[in-house]
């Protein structure tokens, strides 16, 4: 049985830990690998290595290190297809699914790539007589990225290389549900030509973050996952005196307007509410019909029906399993609670199984309808193929709805009305808004913005908002004396 292995100062090395965990392909749920829980000693032995690597790290140019992202990127795209395969055995994502999971991944390394351009500070002349103004933005130190089991490659691509390429270095904790994809990404980068310790990783469960949470030599903590763990590593992190931006829970809302087009607003409910079994945190898990489009909802149960999960090389498979037996009986729960609080289940599917994989963790797509917003189905985050849908009456209503919830990670609208759509985009408070788009994930040269309960911390995920987080501005004041030195102290705060 393979154990996989620590990254540790540019060595790929096997954790002394005795305590391992379960890695299982969640359509059978055979165990394929095991992931070590690492020592402390083997974290500080990470940290350390990184703290090491950043003193020359830091001075290295960053037109090098952007190189360097050149070189990751090329191989990324060079082993697309064998990442995306491992993924596959380890999330049970389909092979569609599992290469989009490590293209948007690469679509963030290639904005680490613009990184001088990304640090360029400024300046003005003259901010008074002789005396000009300039700022530098500076790497912090060793940063760490804790990311969770539903994207294994895009969540830690989000992070690692925007940090080190702005000159930080890195110790990344993965799921200990689907470490191998991470690990790969981690071979990859040393084959680029990484400098040893500037990439670290580490596997474990909670008392391994723990350890990086109250390192004083780690600067910043970025993670992904549930609002409670959110909650936790957002806290234990700031009281140790740390940068944290965690990216927590999800409740989606899409907006479908009467004046939609019908098969659009139908076929991309259906793809953005069961796609990748619904574990995605921009999955829409509510659909709000307005006035006449509430009509809808019964032409969506034929197109539930035709969804058949399958295995990740089924081409005919709209998604895979469940990542794991707790998930399954967790969405199957909320499925029963959901008919037991009165709402109208239209499809059911909490006893699918796949022929064969009768073991797996397997969930046909559900669909419900006269959901409130007081049932459980609508308060928490299910996080699988399930869609709750609602009615209201004017789009003032849809808004106050949206509005109402604790989450505010992402929304969409459907709509023929650009004053609606104006709208909807003004008055609606979630991060991320889509308009005609079902699921408004940004591009890296943006950035991922959840609001509310769906973010703890100040500065999100690539983009520019990434860089800042990554990095401190120094600025410096200077003036030169040639002949005209001023006589006398200057005793005000004014600058001659």
């Amino acid at each position: 049985m393979q154990t996989v292995p620590l990254l540790i100062d540019g060595e790929f090395v096997a954790s002394a830990s005795q305590e391992t965990i379960q890695v299982t392909n969640p359509a059978n749920n055979e165990t394929i690998a095991l992931a070590p829980v690492a020592q402390a000693i083997e974290v500080e032995k990470a940290v350390a290595a990184a703290k090491a690597a950043f003193e020359s790290w830091k001075e290295t140019p960053v037109s090098e290190r952007s190189r360097l992202m050149m070189r990751y990127q090329a191989l990324l795209k060079e082993r697309h297809d064998d990442i995306a395969k491992v993924l596959s055995s380890e999330t049970g994502k389909t092979f569609a699914d599992a290469k989009g999971d490590v293209w948007r991944g690469i679509e963030v390394v290639e904005q680490a790539i613009n990184m001088p351009a990304l640090m360029m500070g400024e300046s003005v002349e003259n901010v008074a007589r002789g005396i000009d103004t300039y700022s530098y933005i500076q790497p912090l130190g060793v940063c760490t990225g804790i990311t969770p089991f539903n994207f294994p490659a895009m969540i830690p691509l989000w992070m690692f290389p925007m940090a080190i390429a702005a000159g930080n270095t890195f110790v990344l904790k993965p799921s200990e549900q689907d470490p191998l994809t991470p690990n790969l990404l981690a071979e990859l980068f040393v084959e680029a030509g990484a400098p040893k310790g500037v990439l670290n990783v580490v596997h474990g469960n909670k008392t391994t973050v723990d350890s990086l949470l109250h390192h004083n030599d780690v600067k910043a903590v970025s993670f992904v996952g549930s609002v409670p763990v959110g909650q936790y590593i957002y806290k234990t992190a700031t009281e140790n005196m740390k940068r944290a931006q965690c990216f927590a829970g999800a409740k989606n809302h899409s907006v479908i307007m009467p004046d939609a087009n019908k098969a659009q607003v139908l076929n991309n409910l259906v793809g953005a509410s069961v796609g990748a079994a619904g574990q995605r945190c921009m999955a829409i898990s509510v659909a709000v019909f307005v006035g006449s489009s509430q009509e809808w909802i019964e032409e969506l149960v034929p197109l539930f029906n035709e969804v058949k999960p399958g295995l990740w090389d089924d081409e005919s498979a709209a998604y895979g399993p469940l990542i794991s037996p707790a998930a399954k009986a967790r969405v199957q729960d909320y499925i029963k609670q959901g008919k037991e609080q009165g709402a109208t289940c239209l499809v059911d599917g909490s006893e699918y199984s796949v022929a064969g994989y009768e073991s797996g963790n397997w969930m046909g797509p559900t669909l419900f309808t006269d959901v409130t917003p007081d049932m459980t189905i609508y308060r928490d985050e299910i996080f699988g193929p399930v869609l709750c849908c609602m009615r209201v009456d004017t789009l003032e209503e849809a808004i106050a709805l949206v509005n109402a919830n604790p989450y505010g990670n992402g929304t969409s609208i459907f709509t023929a009305s650009g004053a609606a759509a104006r709208k909807y985009q003004h008055e609606i408070e979630v991060g991320q808004v889509g308009i005609n788009v079902p699921i408004p994930v940004p591009l890296p040269f943006f950035s991922f913005t959840g609001w509310k309960n769906s973010f703890f911390g100040d500065l999100h995920a690539y983009g520019k908002q990434a860089v800042r987080f990554y990095t401190e501005t120094k600025t410096i004041t200077a003036r030169w004396f040639e002949d005209d030195i001023p006589s006398g102290p200057n005793m005000t705060i004014n600058l001659r």
